[in-house]
């Protein structure tokens, strides 16, 4: 009787281990893209985000799979990822970009820093414009330097919990014309304050908006601008920023929000 009831209890607990395994956990997967052979404060950038968001997956609550192929970039290899995470690099070839726009637009997600919105004229993706809100990359400050950012909606869960306004760590801040705010499909969370103007030393932001975080409310994305050299994951505020962005988009998930499961 004892041996029987021991092996009961042990087949409800391989049972319960079996579906948590299975189902519960890791809750989802991420691929992430970096470029190693882009400008070095980019891969600088890419290398501490690695490490940072590799130390979330403590506990096997995530998996991150990493690449430095966009060539990854394909639909039947994008099928199992939550979200597409972009940290120094973007789709180029007609292929890449095909799948990414299939991706987003069958409701995938996308996580991107600094560089990985940019495009200027000889980009010659109008949807990617659009996706990022029809801004175009207008201008810089140089070098990079420490800025007093705004938090414009302390309700959304992206910035919930945030001051009004912090320092944010060093960053090369990119100017979007037209703004991205002009469209109404876009959520600006974070804005470069205009009492860090005129910004730069050799290159110089005398004025004008300056969106730092947002999202194009058509998708299931986020973009912020931070990203430029070591030390962008050293401040516990934009890092709460960093962790909180990452959560929300994957908790949009029109399939459901897997933390709630």
């Amino acid at each position: 009787m004892k041996f029987g009831l021991f092996y009961c209890i042990l087949f409800t607990l391989l049972i319960a281990q079996a579906r948590i395994s299975s189902g519960q956990f890791p809750r989802f997967k991420i691929l992430a893209f970096y470029s190693s052979t882009v400008e070095p404060d980019h891969v600088a950038f890419a290398t501490d985000a690695l490490k940072f968001f590799r130390d979330l997956t403590s506990g096997n609550g995530f998996v991150l799979d990493t690449t430095s192929n966009m060539d990854d970039l394909t639909l039947p290899g994008l099928k199992d990822y939550s979200v597409v995470m972009m940290l120094n690099d973007f789709p180029h070839s007609q292929a890449q970009r095909d799948a990414f726009r299939k991706y987003m637009e069958n409701g995938g997600g996308w996580y991107g820093f600094h560089v990985a919105a940019y495009n200027d004229k000889d980009t010659r993706w109008p949807w990617y414009v659009d996706f990022l809100g029809g801004g175009v990359f207008y201008r810089n400050n140089w070098p990079v330097l420490p800025a007093k950012l705004i938090v414009d909606d302390l309700k959304h869960p992206v910035t919930k919990g945030l001051p009004e306004t912090f320092i944010s760590p060093l960053n090369e801040w990119y100017q979007w014309k037209p703004s991205p705010r002009e469209r109404k499909n876009v959520k600006v969370l974070v804005t470069l304050s205009a009492d860090n103007y005129p910004l730069g030393l050799k290159d110089i932001i005398p004025d004008g908006d300056l969106p730092v975080v947002w999202t194009n409310t058509d998708y299931r994305m986020i973009y912020l601008n931070m990203g430029h050299g070591a030390g962008s994951f050293g401040d516990a505020t934009q890092n709460k920023l960093f962790i909180a962005a990452f959560r929300w988009v994957v908790a949009s998930d029109k399939k459901g929000n897997v933390f709630e499961k």
